[in-house]
């Protein structure tokens, strides 16, 4: 079809919906794809919690927890897609929200939107924390820049800087780095993996690649270690929300949004594993990898395997991959506060979302993002812990905001209105996996991850949430119960369904 059909498909749907055409519809459905791989990045999250998983349930939950938590992730993700599908709105997760509920749905939405909120600012440090790291550690094997928390929080810096420039000059740079990106990152697992296995003149053993569990915690429950183990993998199969967020700049957005998060978790589910399995494999000194002065155990891997001119060339090519991760990770932030601004839901909205009449992009709101992403990931000055804690926020904060809407769906029944792509029967079995699992994690990712629990190791993750909710919670009764009605609607044609909505509340 011709995609100026599809725009103005798009537009009248997004009018059905509440809101005028403001942002440049130009993402074709693989640039909308290409956003949530991005931000998934398997070379990312895998390799900067891979650390971690070594001291937490070692090579054996590196393993299986990655398929198993793949599945689960794929429940949500396929839950989600059907009402993207509905409901193809930037806003995503609290304006599905507010539509699905059968009462109160503007708490529904209020409360949904804080959540992603926190959880999109989240992985945004978390990203640029992680590519800092692995700079770092470049810097520090090519010009001996030593790997020391002041030297990552300077790149830390640098680095969100970056992010937040490249996301003002408009979509159309965003949509072309983000292809780049897909194709850098498959050719980087296929660099990598095909280095790790023919290179090395020793690989370790399968025995210890599949059943080697390694506790390093202090905790004396293995099943307890084991579960937080499963960090490693939920932390990088994260953010593919960006397709939805991204669904006012995408043609025939109804289909090429949910198509976005589906694959975008299929074929990181896919990469992910082949690339753990690599650098496993390439595994042959356990307590040298785990105790480098680096602070960043796979580029001891590459240095043991492949030599330092070789781990140099490869350590670049994950940090190209996690500079790429980052970027996307501002871009969908950043339409999720213009959104939630739009809505007047944020302090200060009439200036986050504000759009940049020569770009057609939310310029304030990409330095809301990176602004505080670089706040949440400076608790690393003090807390030795602070990392796994910000990733355990991102997984947190995004999957509840992620199940409210699906839960939601699950109440509607029959009721829910399908959009053009949906599960058939299958809705509600997969619907109910996804709300059990992220009832799990989100108990489990808040427990500490290292024992004794001490002020410098606290997993601080329980603290960010009350302080998220306390406020969100607060405003909310003393305030905004009065005036936030749900997501304000701007277009002209106000449909029936969406103004009986608003009587009902």
């Amino acid at each position: 079809m011709p995609s100026e059909h599809h725009t103005s498909d798009d537009e009248h749907r997004l009018r059905q919906l509440g809101y005028t055409q403001e942002l440049a519809r130009s993402m074709s459905g693989f640039a909308n794809f290409a956003v949530s791989f991005s931000i998934v990045s398997i070379l990312s999250g895998c390799l900067t919690l891979y650390g971690f998983g070594l001291n937490t349930g070692g090579p054996a939950l590196i393993t299986w927890g990655w398929p198993v938590v793949g599945l689960m992730t794929l429940c949500v993700a396929l839950s989600m897609a059907e009402i993207c599908s509905s409901y193809p709105t930037a806003g995503g997760l609290y304006y599905w929200a507010a539509k699905l509920a059968r009462r109160n749905g503007a708490a529904a939405s209020w409360f949904t939107g804080y959540f992603n909120f926190m959880g999109q600012v989240a992985v945004t440090a978390g990203v640029d924390f992680g590519a800092a790291f692995f700079t770092n550690a470049f810097l520090d094997l090519q010009w001996g820049y030593a790997a020391t928390t002041g030297h990552t929080m300077v790149l830390f810096a640098v680095i969100l800087l970056l992010h937040g420039l490249l996301n003002t000059r408009g979509v159309k740079l965003v949509a072309l780095l983000n292809t780049v990106s897909v194709w850098w990152h498959v050719a980087g697992v296929t660099v990598i993996v095909g280095a790790l296995v023919l290179l090395p003149s020793e690989h370790a053993s399968a025995s210890f690649v599949f059943t080697e569990f390694v506790n390093n915690t202090g905790f004396s429950s293995g099943f307890y270690v084991a579960m937080l183990g499963l960090l490693l993998a939920q932390y990088t199969l994260t953010g593919y929300d960006a397709s939805a967020h991204m669904t006012e700049e995408t043609r025939d957005a109804a289909r090429s949004g949910p198509k976005g998060i589906v694959n975008s978790v299929l074929v990181s589910l896919v990469a992910g594993w082949v690339l753990l399995l690599g650098l496993t494999f390439a595994i042959t000194n356990y307590e040298g990898v785990t105790g480098t002065s680096t602070g960043v155990p796979p580029a001891q891997i590459f240095l043991d395997a492949v030599g330092p001119t070789g781990a140099k060339l490869l350590l670049l090519i994950v940090i190209g991959a996690q500079f790429f991760c980052g970027m996307a990770s501002v871009t969908a932030n950043s339409r999720m506060i213009y959104a939630f601004s739009r809505d007047g839901a944020l302090p200060g909205s009439r200036i986050w979302h504000r759009i940049n009449p020569r770009t057609q992009t939310p310029t304030a709101a990409v330095w809301l993002a990176t602004g505080g992403a670089f706040v949440l990931g400076a608790q690393n000055l003090w807390n030795a812990t602070a990392y796994a804690a910000v990733t355990s926020i991102s997984v947190i904060g995004l999957y509840i905001a992620y199940v409210v809407p699906v839960f939601l769906r699950l109440r509607q029944g029959d009721a829910f209105e399908r959009g053009p792509w949906h599960l058939g029967r299958w809705s509600k079995l997969i619907g109910s996996v996804a709300v059990g699992w992220t009832a799990l994690i989100s108990v489990l990712f808040m427990l500490p991850t290292v024992s004794p629990v001490t002020a410098a190791n606290f997993n601080y993750t329980p603290v960010a949430v009350a302080v998220v909710l306390g406020f969100a919670g607060i405003w909310w009764l003393v305030s905004a119960r009065h005036w936030f009605t749900g997501p304000k609607v701007t277009a002209e044609d106000e449909p029936a369904d969406r103004a009986s909505a608003l009587e009902n509340r």
